[in-house]
């Protein structure tokens, strides 16, 4: 396992600090901002965020409770994925993850978006996930945090489908121009989310991400509609992005 600091720790350095949720490998907020920061080669001190834990400490120090949070000197907290980019591309300008483009940078967002917003695709898997945990202590406790409603949740499966169409057209749609990357012809931050958001509708095999059994099976209990929907070449070029930027096993 990687190593963390403690939160008083971490508040006397200066650099980088990523607040990742610790002992979740393939969580996929988490996997996003590692991957981005690996990318660009930038160095960063991991803190631990505990899953399903409140910490006062934590919410203290950042303002928030869950991860990813970067931390980058004296500067704000940045706990959203488009804080964390935006702030990656000052740190380290190349590789540029965000397209020259105008054009391109819209689709690029717009993409990720879909995937990593809320009401995107991972919100939507994880309101199914909590659906199915029925009436257990933890929904009960943290559902609402999340912002899980029965009535979300039914919609949720909808949601998924739409945007792992609108990935499918849009792989189509570049491999048609022969080009490699989901926008442009480059390696572009949407390609690192959809390589690491995946995991929560088809998780890589346990030699490429060892995770908690019961975390897998969470991950891997995607319904069968959903998991017809998704189309192989996007798994392939998931494979490929971890081949050729990340680094595997990953390490929680």
């Amino acid at each position: 396992m990687a190593e963390y600091v403690d939160i008083e720790t971490a508040k006397q350095l200066r650099g980088l600090r990523l607040v990742l949720t610790a002992g979740m490998p393939g969580a996929p907020w988490t996997e996003a901002a590692k991957a981005v920061f690996e990318v660009k080669k930038i160095p960063f001190v991991r803190v631990a965020q505990r899953p399903g834990v409140t910490d006062a400490a934590l919410r203290e120090w950042t303002g928030h409770a869950n991860a990813p949070v970067a931390m980058y000197d004296d500067e704000r907290a940045r706990p959203g994925w488009l804080e964390i980019l935006h702030l990656a591309e000052r740190l380290a300008p190349t590789p540029r993850l965000i397209p020259a483009s105008s054009r391109d940078r819209v689709l690029m967002f717009g993409l990720a978006n879909e995937l990593m917003s809320e009401d995107g695709l991972v919100w939507c898997r994880r309101l199914m996930m909590f659906d199915q945990m029925g009436n257990s202590g933890f929904v009960n406790l943290r559902g609402r945090d999340y912002g899980y409603t029965p009535e979300d949740a039914r919609r949720a499966p909808q949601r998924v489908l739409d945007v792992l169409t609108l990935f499918a057209e849009q792989w189509r749609a570049q491999r048609g121009l022969g080009r490699r990357y989901l926008v442009g012809d480059a390696l572009s931050a949407v390609d690192l989310y959809w390589a690491t958001m995946a995991a929560i509708v088809a998780p890589l095999p346990p030699d490429a991400c060892p995770m908690p059994d019961g975390l897998r099976q969470a991950y891997a209990g995607t319904p069968e509609h959903i998991r017809a929907a998704l189309d192989p070449a996007l798994l392939e070029h998931r494979d490929f992005v971890y081949r050729t930027y990340l680094t595997l096993p990953i390490d929680t």
